[in-house]
């Protein structure tokens, strides 16, 4: 879908007016809930704002070339709860132009990125996020079913085993700085299936910058959610769907009884034990939400 249509549709559902910012690059300007941005998801085919005739007109040519097999980027602006079903409005649209999704192609790696905004920054609740997510995650992958080519590239890998065992433990209790620096010391990239780098930017952006040199680590108050796949052709799949499966992670940072006992089972036993053991023992749990 080009960025044309879509901008069109998100218009449709939230209203404003649709500006044109570049060749491949649209945006749909004061609509109910805020800006929204359309583009090419492709970075060598938007120019700078200081490039030359020649240089726009280059990558103007590289953009409609690769239209074909490059994803086009809807960008939401932040919006309340109220909104979600909103959300999922323009998903049925897309999906009734024929958007592509994830299964439609064997070279479609798309996927929907959820960015949940952080009610505490405190260390400590940050972490209790994250090992939620970390307890979570395969079963979380498991009821996605995580396309096979997201699986492979390296765009949602799952924090490495050795982490994960680190902020598990009992007695792991860092403070902010601690915190940044063991997580970028074991993933020292945004390819994570939960990427915490927007959040560390937000919290201590020169700490983060010192140790990597990536401009498209964006500062965000956020913890940024990438797992998910764009599943147009399920027709009970969109954003609300995906939203409460997020929310799962949240219900169980904030239960540290059954937090802890998690951990310790996950840290005792192999990791697909866990897994199947996680399976039986929450299974009404997950269902009162996933299904």
């Amino acid at each position: 879908m080009n960025v044309d249509k879509a901008a069109e549709l998100v218009q449709a559902v939230f209203g404003g007016e649709v500006v044109v910012k570049g060749a491949h690059l649209r945006a749909v300007m004061n609509t109910e809930i805020g800006d929204f941005g359309v583009e090419l998801d492709a970075q060598s085919v938007h120019p700078t704002d200081d490039a030359s005739d020649v240089e726009r007109d280059v990558r103007r040519i590289m953009g409609d070339v690769s239209s074909a097999f490059v994803l086009t980027e809807i960008v939401g602006p932040p919006a309340g709860h109220h909104s979600l079903t909103d959300f999922d409005e323009l998903t049925d649209k897309l999906r009734e132009a024929r958007a592509k999704g994830t299964s439609d192609g064997l070279s479609y790696a798309f996927g929907m990125q959820l960015n949940s905004e952080v009610p505490s920054l405190a260390a400590e609740d940050i972490l209790r996020i994250m090992q939620a997510y970390v307890l979570l995650s395969p079963l979380l992958r498991r009821r996605i079913g995580v396309d096979l080519l997201r699986q492979a590239l390296p765009y949602v890998d799952p924090y490495p085993m050795a982490y994960r065992q680190k902020i598990l433990v009992s007695d792991y209790a860092p403070n902010i700085d601690a915190l940044i620096d063991d997580y970028i010391e074991s993933n020292p990239t945004r390819n994570r299936d939960l990427d915490m780098l927007p959040l560390f930017v937000f919290l201590d952006e020169d700490r983060v910058r010192a140790k990597l040199d990536d401009p498209l680590i964006k500062s965000r108050r956020t913890y940024h959610y990438r797992l998910p796949n764009t599943d147009f052709h399920k027709p009970n799949w969109g954003v609300v769907l995906e939203w409460n499966r997020w929310v799962m992670i949240e219900r169980l940072a904030n239960n540290q009884n059954r937090l802890r006992r998690l951990a310790d089972d996950y840290l005792e036993q192999s990791s697909i034990d866990f897994i199947d053991r996680a399976s039986r023992k929450m299974q009404e749990w997950f269902d009162e939400i996933f299904d």
